[in-house]
């Protein structure tokens, strides 16, 4: 967790009582007042899960190889397309996973508890599921004009 969060989550804890939500969505609004601090709290999630994870920055390195592979072998547009989503979605499961794995730790500290277990396990299932798929839609896609390339 980064130091400067750990502070912001200790202030802006509030009831869940009719009340108690409408304040917690004004302090919502509070500390994204406008667009661009949305988008730099974006950016610093995105940083964050390139620093601190490692299977993110190797989803990363695969993706950009695989689109630079389907730019060499001058995929049409859809098939590019296609490439850029299937890489996309293992990227931002990963990073949901990351954060499920945040808020169980928060939730339950060092502690054990077969439902911590269950939710990391699932959240990371679904990134293998992803990337699993993304591998099968990428050999689909770049296999047959790789053959034709090598004259294999």
């Amino acid at each position: 967790m980064l130091p400067q969060t750990n502070n912001l989550l200790s202030e802006e804890i509030t009831p869940l009582s009719s009340q108690g939500h409408q304040a917690a969505r004004r302090g919502a609004w509070r500390i994204a007042a406008d667009l661009p601090s949305s988008f730099r709290y974006a950016a610093q999630g995105l940083a964050y899960g390139i620093v601190s994870q490692r299977n993110f920055r190797i989803h990363v390195v695969i993706g950009a190889v695989v689109f630079g592979l389907g730019l060499w072998l001058q995929l049409n547009l859809n098939d590019l397309a296609v490439l850029v989503l299937t890489v996309a979605a293992v990227l931002v499961l990963e990073l949901l996973n990351t954060s499920i794995e945040a808020v169980v730790d928060l939730a339950i500290g060092r502690r054990f508890h077969p439902l911590a277990r269950i939710a990391k396990d699932t959240a990371a299932a679904a990134v293998m599921v992803a990337a699993i798929s993304s591998l099968l839609i990428a050999l689909l896609l770049l296999l047959p004009p790789l053959l034709i390339r090598l004259r294999l």
